[in-house]
């Protein structure tokens, strides 16, 4: 189906700009992890094995999406998922991915190869 009216297109802006937040190794790593429960960036940056700077960074990215937030305590901050529907969109993707077998992780622009 061709989108055919600039108006559709703005209607698709939100899921897209989702997507593109989603469309990154490191902050579906964070999402993953944080879906488990809290956590501040000293863990994360333990769990996952990046740089302090990385986790702010992409924690910063997510937050301003809407995704995640955090809680003050004392000089720590606790960060946590928003929405848990959002494991439930990666859980669908999971399940998609599993029934497409190789293909999507195989396709000429957004696959294995274009990183």
């Amino acid at each position: 189906m061709a989108i055919t009216h600039e108006a559709d297109r703005a209607t698709l802006a939100p899921a897209v700009a989702l997507f593109r937040g989603l469309a990154d190794p490191t902050r579906l790593a964070i999402l993953r992890r944080l879906a488990t429960g809290e956590a501040r960036v000293v863990d994360l940056v333990r769990e996952l094995g990046w740089a302090q700077s990385t986790v702010s960074a992409h924690l910063s990215c997510l937050r301003d999406c809407g995704l995640v937030d955090f809680r003050a305590v004392g000089r720590q901050s606790f960060y946590f998922l928003t929405r848990m529907e959002l494991m439930d969109l990666l859980a669908a993707a999971e399940r998609l991915l599993a029934a497409t077998g190789e293909q999507v992780a195989l396709c000429p622009a957004y696959g294995q190869d274009q990183r």
